[in-house]
């Protein structure tokens, strides 16, 4: 069984990953998993799984710097980054490649979690 990260984001922002134009999802902190495979939970209203996304990295930097770095696929504006990461003395972000729509969504239930997590948790899959 291969280890996958459950990521929670809102739906404005998982319409750009699938998109193609969010090529980063920034964090507080990371997974401890090293897993190269992220599930994207679509929270309120979706409220379901609607894709796998391979990671193809991990960036860690102030956040002045990360911005510096991704600001061109961020997929966010630089209002609500700064207001995301306000206060954080560092800022990681999941560098997203690989990009693959489940149709239809998938329920949370069908990876054994009857709860959305907060901000991820770990799931096994296929």
């Amino acid at each position: 069984m291969l280890k996958a990260i459950l990521l929670s984001i809102k739906p404005e922002y998982v319409d750009r990953i699938l998109a193609g134009t969010k090529k980063y999802e920034y964090r507080k902190r990371l997974a401890r998993s090293n897993s190269s495979v992220l599930l994207v939970y679509s929270t309120s209203p979706v409220m379901k799984v609607v894709a796998k996304v391979e990671i193809l990295g991990t960036i860690c930097a102030a956040p002045s710097t990360l911005w510096e770095q991704t600001k061109s696929n961020a997929g966010i504006s630089r209002k609500k980054y700064r207001e995301y990461f306000h206060g954080c003395k560092t800022a990681y972000a999941y560098e997203l490649g690989k990009v693959e729509i489940f149709d239809p969504p998938r329920d949370l239930l069908d990876y054994n979690i009857t709860l959305a997590p907060q901000s991820f948790s770990y799931v096994d899959i296929k």
